[in-house]
């Protein structure tokens, strides 16, 4: 039996629409005219009417951290704060509402907030020195300690910072609680993770797939995966709780050692073969080349604003024997790439595997590319590299400390230049990167139109020009970011054969000012077919 949905606006493309939608089995069978539509329905078919309602692709965020997403939501919450007072209220309101938390975790302060823009552990200790405080940075790259977390994980003044990362000091040398990039990957997550059971990870991914459901959701391409959270993964798609196709990309490190370096691709490789159904697939790898201009430790071809310098995580000498080896076994390879110079020895990696594996359908994408020139632009588009970015870091509220670290040079007027990937004929996607930013897909769109704040609409916009019309921002954010995953013949956009995977808004945001994108809601979440927001618990 099937189901027909009728009376609706179904987003086909930018320029199409269609009025009638059939599903059989979890797929869809016609999107189209009503009459032929019922034809192909049949009498026996379940009919909604959709009153007129506008009907969009579910969405695929093109990059994201799943299980870490429902993690943050239970953490205390900077996203927003003003300044060090109101992240040490937050803090303190949070301690006093949960007094018998054995440790603090917290997410969302940026350096913009903090005097100098340096966290120190005593601005910490201040609030909470009775227990472990763990303050992540909003993007994901550096992590802030008080004395009792710098305690817990055994760091302290003569700690060694490993290569591609610091555990900062002030001048007498004392650890600051301040630690980034590979420093904490090695030092400080580790420790976080084994506090951690199997029963949290999986109440942290049922968090992201409600919150998902709820957001309009249906697929995700996840950028970090480890052997914990694809466990998780493993057990919510066996007991059939799985509500968005998951494509996952597996996190490499670098070690300093070519043969564990392909050690870990050569893990990717197999699990590849274990994990490729509708719901759960690993999709290829992914390498962080170099950290974040917020941090000054992205890699830069001219140095920042102060005359710094930030080292690429990876040398392309250690980056392009992984990249081939990925390449060779028919892995698809992301590349966290911010600064120029990253994105360079990204470039120039991808070109060494193709000189080294020959002609063949690659799809290798390089991530957020925030800093990038004309030159880079061309080269990757001339390969098909796909450019995976997200709109939610352009937002013009947390632009401050972005373009002061860059100074006043043409730099920061270059920032996030999104046409400019296709009109090179690079393939461009959207996501979120959450839990770096908000998840929400609608608002994420509103600062794809208009380049203006989804958390502070009045701003000013951030560089008007490299705004995209809605319905092309949406097909980024769809149809695109699935076919960046491969996953083109199984979800994205509304076509015969493809997932029942759409959301119904409650208004027609293709006929309203943009500014009603961030009041938007979603009243039906379909994700293979079945209705998995509301459910019938919330009806």
């Amino acid at each position: 039996m099937s189901d027909l949905y009728l009376n609706g606006r179904f987003f086909v493309d930018a320029t199409r629409r269609a009025e009638a939608l059939v599903v059989t089995d979890g797929r869809i069978a016609y999107v189209g005219e009503e009459p032929t539509a019922r034809r192909i329905a049949g009498d026996a078919a379940t009919i909604t009417d959709l009153e007129g309602a506008t009907v969009l692709p579910g969405f695929t965020d093109g990059h994201a951290h799943i299980v870490g997403t429902g993690e943050a939501a239970s953490q205390v919450d900077l996203w927003g704060a003003a300044d060090l007072a109101e992240i040490q209220g937050r803090i303190a309101e949070w301690v006093a509402a949960n007094p018998g938390a054995p440790r603090v975790r917290v997410q969302g302060w940026n350096h913009g907030m903090l005097p100098g823009g340096a966290p120190d552990r005593g601005m910490l200790d201040a609030v909470v020195a009775d227990r472990p405080v763990y303050a992540q940075c909003y993007d994901f790259h550096s992590i802030w300690l008080n004395t009792a977390a710098l305690e817990e994980v055994g760091i302290d003044d003569d700690t060694v910072s490993p290569p591609g990362g610091t555990v900062h000091r002030d001048a007498e040398g004392h650890a600051t609680g301040y630690v980034d990039e590979t420093a904490m990957h090695r030092l400080v997550w580790p420790v976080i993770d084994a506090m951690e059971t199997d029963e949290d990870r999986d109440r942290h991914l049922a968090a992201a797939l409600r919150s998902y459901r709820e957001a309009g959701i249906t697929a995700a391409t996840e950028m970090a995966l480890g052997e914990d959270d694809l466990a998780a993964m493993v057990r919510a798609e066996r007991a059939g709780d799985l509500t968005a196709h998951i494509a996952a990309h597996w996190r490499v490190q670098p070690t300093g050692d070519e043969e564990q370096n392909l050690a870990q691709v050569a893990r990717a490789a197999e699990l590849a073969t274990q994990h490729r159904s509708e719901w759960l697939r690993i999709a290829g790898i992914k390498v962080m080349i170099d950290g974040t201009v917020d941090g000054c430790t992205a890699a830069l071809g001219l140095p920042y604003a102060d005359g710094s310098s930030a080292e690429p995580i990876w040398s392309l000498d250690e980056l392009a024997p992984v990249v081939i080896a990925a390449d060779a076994a028919g892995l698809q390879v992301a590349m966290h790439a911010i600064g120029d110079e990253a994105i360079r020895i990204a470039i120039s990696a991808v070109e060494r595997a193709i000189a080294a594996n020959g002609p063949r359908e690659r799809r290798h994408r390089i991530e957020h590319l925030e800093v990038v020139g004309p030159d880079e632009i061309a080269r990757l588009a001339a390969i098909g590299i796909t450019a995976s970015m997200q709109p939610v870091h352009a937002d013009p509220s947390i632009q401050d400390n972005w373009r002061a670290m860059l100074g006043h040079d043409d730099r920061v007027e270059r920032g996030f230049p999104w046409p400019e990937m296709t009109d090179a004929g690079a393939p461009l996607v959207f996501g979120t990167d959450s839990p770096t930013a908000p998840y929400a897909p609608l608002p994420n769109m509103f600062i794809a139109a208009t380049r203006r704040s989804a958390l502070q609409p009045g701003l000013p916009a951030n560089i008007p020009a490299y705004a995209v019309p809605l319905a092309t921002a949406i097909t980024h954010a769809t149809r695109d970011a699935a076919w960046a995953c491969r996953a083109e013949h199984e979800y994205g956009r509304l076509a015969a054969g493809l997932s029942a995977d759409f959301i119904v808004l409650d208004r027609d945001i293709f006929a309203v000012e943009a500014d009603e994108l961030l009041n938007t809601r979603i009243n039906r979440t379909v994700a293979g077919g079945k209705t998995v927001f509301p459910t019938s618990k919330e009806r």
